[in-house]
């Protein structure tokens, strides 16, 4: 705790001496001016555009993750549909293994990896969805939450099977490990090391970026909105730091304690919060709900149609599932870091857990958002993006809603920067060691730029955070490609096992015995 606290001293001490500095800009301007060019170069590579036409583009990245998601949906046999009961069932504690090797249960880690998803993406993405793409971009969200189903189920699958339990009981996995180990036992130890280490550098930045200077920046421009405005607010006028730098106090104090006390955070928060944003969302339908089948309308037709018919549909796919997939990080990877914290010896039964989060995440909560903006007519009006056009949204039948989704962002924002510092923790101690030294190193570098986010342009963040959190899929999905023969082994076992007329308990042996 001292040394926590004495590290947020010289955070800022660091902002003060920027300021002396440079009295003539104000700590946000400085810090945007440092970030924004440099965000916009990495978003160039990475969104690096296939030309289709004079005027329309689209990303490389965002195929290479649509044709792996439906690749593995068709080569598992639509598991995203047929392995949905056995994923509630596991859920629920059908399957528990309570002295099997793994630090949280399987609901647990089912809300740390929500968390880290079901977020602003849910409320600002959305928004920026519809505001580029229209109506339409709703329909090729929900597409790529049921596609990315599948990528998540065979990504968690391997980060379970290929983890490592620590002496102290404590686990590391995901990516960097199925990719080094999975694809040495295949004969490509060089491949699996350099992907591996690839993906770990990616994840930090992911972290810092979609997981940390996204969630921070959003909450801080949604807190001034409620609290009298850039003008009106303490912390408007070049003072947002300060209130990134009160959040970052309370990330470090979560984080402090590892995966336990995220777990145990992110089990009461993130079903506290899902619960107020829907709740609110039902209110604002019913109240429209004359307008419903008027916006199911303009979903379907603005999916498929569009201005310059094949302009306007491209552009639509590519708001709809480039957003989508932000939201859901399906074929990403990262969510197998926190899912492999799961107290199982049977991996696939955790594929199967984490195949809920797209649905969950995309199909409902997105889906809801999105109806909201629609039947309140928002999208139509000048009320800008990200956070103020839902609100604005919300607002129209429910005056203090402002109120209540500032409170909501919030928590949405903290719990998703608490559960991505583990996997930017995670990707750290991979590269720099599993000692208490890197693991303190990061966790200061990680509150450092949760003060640095808050200010800094909504442009410079989505640029930075997209590119980073997409070029994490590069390797990943090479890696989900070359083990997915080892996930569709495990499926069929455990499925064999599940329907036998005699089950044993469950174990990984017995598992296998029953496909035998």
């Amino acid at each position: 705790m001292k040394r926590f606290l004495l590290t947020t001293g010289l955070l800022v001490a660091s902002v003060n001496s920027l300021l002396a500095r440079a009295p003539e800009a104000s700590i946000d301007q400085q810090i945007d001016a440092a970030v924004g060019p440099a965000a916009q170069f990495i978003s160039d590579i990475i969104f690096y555009e296939l030309t289709l036409t004079d005027t329309i583009g689209i990303p490389l990245i965002l195929i290479w993750l649509l044709l792996g998601a439906a690749f593995f949906t068709v080569y598992l046999g639509f598991v995203n549909v047929r392995g949905f009961k056995y994923a509630l069932d596991i859920v629920r504690g059908k399957y528990n293994q309570e002295d099997a090797p793994g630090e949280v249960s399987h609901f647990q880690a089912l809300t740390a990896a929500v968390s880290g998803t079901v977020g602003l993406g849910n409320i600002a993405g959305v928004a920026i969805a519809i505001s580029l793409g229209g109506p339409g971009a709703t329909f090729w969200m929900i597409v790529a939450g049921l596609l990315g189903m599948s990528s998540k189920f065979v990504s968690c699958t391997l980060g379970v099977k290929y983890r490592d339990v620590h002496a102290d009981g404590t686990v590391s996995g995901g990516p960097m490990h199925y990719l080094n180990k999975g694809l040495s036992e295949r004969g490509m130890k060089g491949l699996g090391k350099f992907l591996a280490a690839f993906f770990a550098v990616m994840c930090i930045g992911g972290a810092i970026g979609a997981g940390n200077m996204f969630q921070i920046n959003q909450a801080t421009q949604q807190f001034i909105a409620v609290t009298g405005g850039a003008e009106g607010s303490f912390f408007g006028g070049g003072n947002a730091w300060m209130f990134g730098l009160i959040m970052a106090v309370l990330v470090g104090l979560v984080i402090l304690g590892g995966m336990k006390s995220i777990a145990k955070v992110t089990e009461k928060v993130v079903p506290f919060m899902c619960g107020i944003y829907i709740v609110a969302a039902i209110i604002v339908l019913a109240v429209n709900f004359t307008n419903i089948p008027g916006a199911f309308v303009a979903i379907f037709e603005g999916a498929f149609s569009g201005s310059a018919v094949a302009g306007g549909l491209v552009g639509v796919m590519i708001q709809g599932l480039r957003r989508g997939v932000f939201s859901n990080e399906a074929g990403i990877g990262s969510a197998s870091i926190a899912h492999s914290a799961v107290k199982t010896n049977v991996p696939v039964t955790e594929g199967f857990v984490a195949s809920l989060e797209p649905f969950i995440d995309t199909v409902i909560v997105c889906t809801m958002t999105a109806l909201v903006i629609v039947v309140t007519g928002a999208y139509n009006q000048e009320t800008g993006d990200g956070i103020a056009l839902t609100s604005t949204a919300f607002a129209t039948v429910i005056s203090w809603f402002p109120l209540i989704l500032a409170a909501a962002v919030i928590l949405f924002a903290f719990s998703t920067m608490i559960t991505w510092s583990y996997y930017g923790l995670k990707s750290w101690t991979y590269l720099f060691g599993h000692t208490k030294a890197a693991d303190i190193s990061f966790k200061v570098l990680f509150c450092a730029f949760v003060v640095l986010g808050a200010p800094i342009q909504l442009g410079s963040v989505v640029a930075f955070s997209d590119a980073m959190l997409f070029a994490m899929s590069i390797p990943n999905m090479v890696g989900l490609y070359l083990l997915a023969p080892v996930v569709k082994r495990e499926m069929q076992a455990f499925l064999t096992y599940a329907r036998s007329a005699k089950k044993q308990p469950l174990s990984e042996e017995a598992v296998e015995a029953a496909q035998v």
